[in-house]
């Protein structure tokens, strides 16, 4: 079964730049093919989740964190249309986090920072290790998915917009 890669903390401001595509074509015998530039994989080639850890980070200039997700979780993800009801657009955009493991513990959702009419972020759903968010750009200081999600749930996380992960459904189903 294809798999699903998701590099933490990664071309972000200058941290731990890299060229994602040449790691892709560096990793062809896997058919593995890069979305976008924030360390996204899909892998077409059936592998274990140790050996594909093992293999991405040897093509690395640096250690990364990777979330590996079965393909399988993405589908399912996508096809429960956590959604439905938000349209992407400039006031509110859909996110999701792709934690490190299953949090111990969920509070009551929506959770919301700040709290009240005035949210950034809105965590409105958890499924496995998915957290899914609202984003609200209000013209001041700027709350983000991730940071919210990783000191609610106390695991590491790296988020991905709603486009990305619907993007990576269309590269498995093709």
């Amino acid at each position: 079964m294809a798999s699903v890669v998701f590099l933490r903390g990664v071309n972000v401001g200058g941290h731990k730049t890299f060229r994602p595509a040449r790691v892709a074509r560096a990793l062809a015998a896997l058919d593995v093919v890069n979305v976008g530039a924030a360390g996204t994989y899909v892998v077409r080639k059936a592998i274990g989740p140790a050996a594909l850890r093992a293999a991405l980070g040897k093509k690395l200039p640096f250690e990364a964190e990777l979330m590996v997700c079965p393909a399988r979780e993405i589908l399912d993800l996508v096809a429960a249309a956590p959604f439905p009801s938000t349209k992407a657009g400039k006031d509110v955009r859909p996110f999701v986090t792709v934690m490190a493991k299953r949090p111990r513990s969920v509070p009551p959702l929506p959770v919301s920072k700040p709290a009240g009419d005035d949210w950034q972020v809105k965590v409105v759903a958890v499924s496995g290790t998915f957290a899914l968010s609202l984003w609200r750009h209000l013209g001041r200081s700027i709350l983000y998915p991730n940071e919210m999600v990783e000191k609610t749930f106390g695991v590491a996380a790296t988020t991905r917009s709603w486009n990305t992960i619907l993007k990576i459904r269309d590269l498995l189903e093709a």
